[in-house]
């Protein structure tokens, strides 16, 4: 009888199973490219879990939506079904820079996400320019994580980065 009762506490607070919420710093790098058209790229971060199923699109940096479509990989998988949760996460352009965004461990709905794998995706898109999409692994339960991302065309260093890490 006693178990049971420590079971029931621990599932009303959200003990059980590993199940917290447990944040990951994203910091992207958004290169400076000289030359005469350089249009500030549109960038998705969002969240996919092991089974390559969108968890939580995190932010969205654009001007004009008509474009949200040349982030292929994203718009596929997230864009153009999170249109109701898509005004939440954007916001304009950056410029050349370095930007810190922190997933906080919950899903699109703000439930906590189980311990486990899962990958973060980062891609740009840029008028008269090139398209990159990278992503990385983290593992959500393990502390003291950091996941360095190569640069690509459109991309610069993208760092992941849990716990003590950060």
């Amino acid at each position: 009888m006693k178990s049971k009762w420590v079971l029931g506490v621990c599932l009303v607070s959200g003990l059980a199973f590993n199940s917290h919420a447990q944040p990951v710093d994203i910091e992207v790098t958004i290169p400076a490219i000289a030359g005469p058209m350089y249009y500030r790229p549109y960038v998705a971060i969002w969240v996919e879990n092991d089974q390559e199923e969108t968890v939580r699109t995190i932010e969205v940096w654009r001007k004009e939506p008509d474009w949200l479509k040349d982030m292929r990989r994203w718009w596929r998988k997230a864009g153009r079904y999170d249109q109701g949760e898509l005004d939440a996460v954007t916001g304009a352009t950056k410029r050349p820079g370095t930007y810190t965004v922190t997933w906080d461990g919950v899903d699109q709905k703000g439930q906590p996400v189980p311990a486990g794998t899962y990958y973060i995706n980062v891609e740009a898109a840029r008028e008269h320019g090139n398209r990159s999409w990278v992503r990385g692994a983290v593992e959500l339960g393990v502390a003291n994580q950091r996941i360095v991302i190569d640069p690509t065309e459109e991309l610069g260093e993208i760092i992941l980065s849990t716990g003590d890490a950060k």
